[in-house]
């Protein structure tokens, strides 16, 4: 068996859900986080994955008419707290983190996760922790690129094949100090730049970012039929790998 998780006595850990999002590559109308797999959210489901750490606190950053977030029974609900979303993802995580520098230190870690991400692993969030704390960098769980991968150009036709030996495709959570991930997310967006997850503002602010290796079962559900292979992911887990 593998031994728990051990952290420093003093170092408080926290995650952050960005879950104001209009989800529109899902559904115009209904939200994917709020999609329900055996009797839970999907949103529940993500947030007892991410209460398998001994977490300080959660933030849930949710939109300004959701009124349903409340009325859920997450895991640790004690531990629960509400701020406002944003606009984009990257402003639904700063305003998380401007919450949580209310109460919270700059040196604690924050986890940054998807509200759609229900099926991480509590071998791959020990892992990055364990990854993060030892050598005090920023982390993020990411998989190698398995498939061969071409660049098009006009009309659909080929331009070339990309060498993939470099390549990773991030995943969440993905984890850094609080006063550095809310710093670099500030100098990021008042220089116009493109912030995709949290890495990409991490990077444009010279902070070494490592990648600690995942799953492929840790889908992000975006479209409706990822929807069933989350319920067929969630099935198929036994409970020491969940």
């Amino acid at each position: 068996m593998k031994n728990p998780l051990k952290l420093p006595q003093n170092l408080k850990l926290w995650a952050v859900i960005p879950a104001a999002g209009s989800g529109s590559r899902f559904s115009k109308s209904e939200l994917k986080q709020y999609q329900a797999i055996y009797n839970k959210t999907v949103l529940e489901h993500t947030v007892q994955r991410l209460n398998d750490l001994p977490l300080s606190g959660y933030v849930l950053a949710i939109g300004e008419r959701d009124t349903f977030a409340a009325t859920l029974k997450f895991s640790d609900l004690h531990k629960a707290h509400f701020c406002l979303g944003g606009a984009e993802r990257v402003n639904s995580v700063l305003n998380a983190l401007n919450y949580l520098s209310g109460f919270a230190s700059e040196d604690d870690w924050v986890l940054v996760h998807d509200a759609a991400r229900p099926c991480v692993t509590k071998a791959s969030l020990e892992s990055l922790v364990s990854s993060a704390v030892e050598s005090q960098q920023s982390a993020i769980l990411a998989i190698p690129v398995r498939d061969t991968l071409k660049s098009v150009g006009h009309g659909a036709e080929i331009a070339n094949t990309v060498d993939r030996s470099q390549l990773w495709q991030a995943q969440t959570p993905q984890m850094a100090k609080l006063g550095v991930l809310k710093k670099a997310i500030e100098q990021a967006l008042s220089a116009q730049v493109n912030i995709t997850d949290e890495a990409s503002a991490l990077e444009y602010a010279n902070q070494t970012v490592q990648v600690v290796q995942g799953r492929s079962d840790n889908i992000k559900i975006t479209y409706p039929d990822d929807l069933e292979l989350a319920k067929l992911i969630l099935a198929s887990q036994p409970p020491a790998v969940k």
